[in-house]
Formats: C-alpha cells, sequence, structure tokens
C-alpha cells in the first residue's frame, strides 16, 4: 500500500508540485518507519543473514580444520615423538579436531539450513556433533594428568605412563564420549509426532541435557580439575629452576622443558574454554530465561566460534611446541627446496633449448651461404 500511494504521487500525468513533493516524503519517511519496525519486531530476517554467513564461513574452517590438523599428525609421525605417551594424546586431539572439519561441520551446515529428515535421523546428527567436543574434554583432562605425573612423580614416570596405556586410556576417553553424547538417543529427547521435519539442533535435543548434563556435569567439573593440575605444574616447576638458579644440572634442563610444553598446553586449553563457553553460557541463559534473550543467530556464532577452535589448535602446535616446530620447518624447506629446483631445472631446460635452437640456426645459415658460394 505504501508503495502504491508512492506510484500514484510519481505519475508523469500529473504534475509534480510542491504538495505533491511533500506527500512523497511522508510516504518515503513512513515506508522506512515501517520497514525499521518489522526489523526490529521480526529478528528473523537479520538471523538468516547471520546463519547464512555463518554456513559460509564454516566451509573456511573446516578446509582449516583438516589441513592444519592433517599437517601436525604428519608432523609428529615423522618426528618419531609418537613413542612419547603426551603426543599420543596430542595426535588423537589433533584427530578428534581432523574429524571436526570432516564431519561436524558438514553436519552442522545442514542442522542450520534445516533440512527435512526423520526424527531419529536429526537426533543421531545432533549426538554425532557432541560426540568430538566430548573427546576433547577428556583428552585435555588427559594430557593435563599426564603432565602432572611427570611433575608429580619424575622417577617413576616412564615405569607407569607408557605407550600402550595411553592409547589405553585414549580409548576409554573415545568411549565415555561417546556414551555421553548418544544418550539421547536412549530416551532424553524432545518429542515429535511428524514423521519428516525441519531438522534443528534445539528442536530434538532438551536445555535440561546440554545445559545441566554436558555443561555443568562434563564441562566444567573437568576444567577446575585442570585448571588446578597446571597450577600445581606451573608452581613446582618454578619452585624446582628458582632452586636450581645458577646450575647446569639435569633437573634444571627437565623442568625447564616441562615448564615451556605445560604453557604451550595451556593455552590450547585456555583456546578451548574461550571458543565453548559463549555458546554454553547463551543456551544456559535460554533455559533459565527467555529464548527470546538470546536469538538464533547468536548462537549460530557460538557454534562457529566453538567449531573455530579445531582450526586453532594447530597454529599452537606448530609455534609452541619445539618438535613440531621444526617437523613443520623441515616440511617447508623440503617444499621450498624442491620448488627452487624445479624453477631451476626449468631455467637450464630453456637455457639449453634456446642454446640449441642458435645453433642450428647458425648451422642453416652456414650451409645456406656454403650453397650460394659453390653456385657462385
Amino acid at each position: 500500500d505504501l508503495l502504491g500511494g508512492v506510484v500514484d504521487v510519481w505519475t508523469p500525468s500529473r504534475p509534480l508540485l510542491a504538495s505533491n513533493l511533500d506527500l512523497l516524503l511522508s510516504h518515503c519517511v513512513l515506508a522506512y518507519q515501517t520497514m525499521m519496525v518489522y526489523c526490529y519486531n521480526s529478528p528473523s530476517v537479520i538471523d538468516n543473514i547471520i546463519t547464512s554467513t555463518a554456513c559460509s564461513i564454516s566451509v573456511v574452517v573446516a578446509v582449516a580444520c583438516c589441513l592444519g590438523n592433517l599437517l601436525v599428525i604428519w608432523a609428529v609421525w615423522t618426528s618419531g615423538a609418537l613413542k612419547q605417551p603426551t603426543f599420543c594424546f596430542i595426535v588423537a586431539l589433533a584427530v578428534a579436531d581432523l574429524l571436526v572439519g570432516f564431519v561436524t561441520i558438514p553436519l552442522a551446515v545442514l542442522l542450520g539450513v534445516h533440512i527435512n529428515t526423520s526424527f531419529y535421523g536429526c537426533l543421531f546428527m545432533c549426538c554425532m556433533t557432541i560426540l568430538l567436543e566430548g573427546a576433547s574434554v577428556f583428552l585435555l583432562l588427559a594430557i593435563a594428568v599426564d603432565r602432572f605425573l611427570r611433575v608429580y612423580i619424575p622417577l617413576r614416570y616412564k615405569s607407569t605412563v607408557s605407550k600402550k596405556r595411553s592409547w589405553i586410556v585414549v580409548a576409554i576417553c573415545c568411549l565415555a564420549a561417546a556414551l555421553l553424547s548418544f544418550t539421547p538417543m536412549f530416551g532424553w529427547h524432545k518429542t515429535f509426532k511428524k514423521n519428516t521435519f525441519e531438522c534443528r539442533f534445539f528442536a530434538v535435543i532438551p536445555y535440561e541435557y546440554f545445559v545441566n548434563f554436558l555443561f555443568f556435569g562434563f564441562f566444567l567439573p573437568p576444567l577446575a580439575i585442570m585448571t588446578g593440575l597446571y597450577c600445581y605444574i606451573f608452581l613446582t616447576t618454578r619452585r624446582q629452576l628458582r632452586a636450581n638458579i645458577g646450575v647446569a644440572s639435569r633437573s634444571s634442563t627437565y623442568y625447564q622443558k616441562e615448564h615451556r610444553l605445560a604453557v604451550s598446553l595451556v593455552l590450547v586449553l585456555g583456546l578451548f574454554a574461550v571458543c565453548w563457553l559463549p555458546l554454553f553460557i547463551m543456551v544456559t541463559v535460554r533455559l533459565y530465561g527467555h529464548d527470546d534473550m538470546v536469538s538464533s543467530g547468536a548462537v549460530d556464532i557460538g557454534v562457529l566460534l566453538s567449531h573455530a577452535n579445531s582450526a586453532v589448535n594447530p597454529i599452537v602446535y606448530a609455534l609452541k611446541i619445539p618438535k613440531i616446530k621444526e617437523a613443520c620447518r623441515n616440511l617447508w624447506r623440503r617444499v621450498y627446496c624442491n620448488r627452487e629446483q624445479q624453477q631451476s631445472e626449468q631455467n637450464n631446460t630453456d637455457k639449453n633449448s634456446n642454446v640449441e635452437h642458435t645453433g642450428t640456426n647458425t648451422i642453416s645459415t652456414n650451409d645456406s651461404t656454403a650453397e650460394n658460394r659453390s653456385a657462385t
């Protein structure tokens, strides 16, 4: 109706007088006010834009997750560090982050576009997105316990923590994460009567499960335990280093290495908490407040931030952990040297072809000159 009024004013058959200009301006102002009220009262428009943008960025994050974590796995494998228990856990965490790029992010994109599927198919996809988050929490806790034992019982550490036992712990972490994430499949889910519907995460997963069970039960307690363990590690290593100031001994070198590695792993833990806490806090506000207090667009940004954590971890490994850093440097040198070698070979080939071409032209010129002389 507003646009119709504007068109009625703006017609060639009627003279555009001052009164018509005032009427046109009033229609435009009213249309602008109506659009602003619509956008304010209909946040779904903005939420749809945010969701589509988040889905586009998720593709880039998925590629970064896959490439970065494949590089970390390759670096640990080639450096021979996989024999050490700590790097077994780091590789397992990198595999979990790799699967985030291969599995979780594509499933999250499908959930974001609200595909039509069966109820249990949607529920299974939602449980799969929770699986790798639970595995990451348990693996980070295993790494913290491993570092704690390294400092708490340094003399008995090698006999207590072996490579075989480390992989057993990794298997236990994955099994516990599977049991934790697939709990909704056994009945703790929302009911839905239709056979097919638009699949959305919180259309099948209850807020109570996500907040009270996951957040309060299996996210915050391990986070508190890990914080306490790393505080003990830092206090112990600092005390030992101060006691050995000015003394070049094996113990001081040992505690220096432990301190540096602990700093790197604490950075990984801190990034994990920073990337996941906003999502949990927003869902907690929704549970104990109202759904309108947190828009779906804000939740989509929180989900994207949690996925970005899997893409950031390889950067921390490559910059902070010496063995992985050295392996990445060797890979870069190998690739760079191969490029230079290929370029030099290509240049030599071009030079040889030019020389051969020049020589052929010279020979042909000499032959033609000799024929002319003989003819003369």
